[in-house]
């Protein structure tokens, strides 16, 4: 018998276990809709199951459960971002346009 390359230890059994119940029950539909015909009942088995593992698998059902058999990928960004633009120098502050410098207020001491 010749050695089969896998690493048994690193398959994701939920995964494989949740596929193979969705083909199971993804053929048991398509064979009851079809009412025994073996080529419509493999056609919509094949429908159905695309369906369910394209939901599966690419819809965001925000589901604790393995969406691929390698887990999630984190994306690394190609390179560092960019620094922030360095801000100029500041400037002298402008002047009022008002030319009144005294903000006591007027006497209120009728005379």
């Amino acid at each position: 018998m010749p050695d089969i390359p896998i690493d048994w230890a690193s398959v994701n059994w939920l995964y494989v276990i949740l596929l193979a119940l969705l083909v199971f029950l993804s053929t048991l539909i398509g064979t009851a809709v079809s009412f025994k015909r073996v080529f419509l009942g493999a056609v919509l088995s094949t429908v159905l199951f695309t369906a369910g593992f394209i939901f599966w698998t690419y819809y965001p059902h925000k589901l604790p459960l393995p969406t691929s058999p390698t887990g999630q990928k984190t994306v690394v960004p190609a390179s560092p971002p960019a620094p922030p633009p360095v801000p100029a120098a500041p400037s002298a502050p402008a002047k009022p346009d008002n030319p009144v410098k005294d903000i006591t207020p007027p006497s209120t001491n009728p005379q």
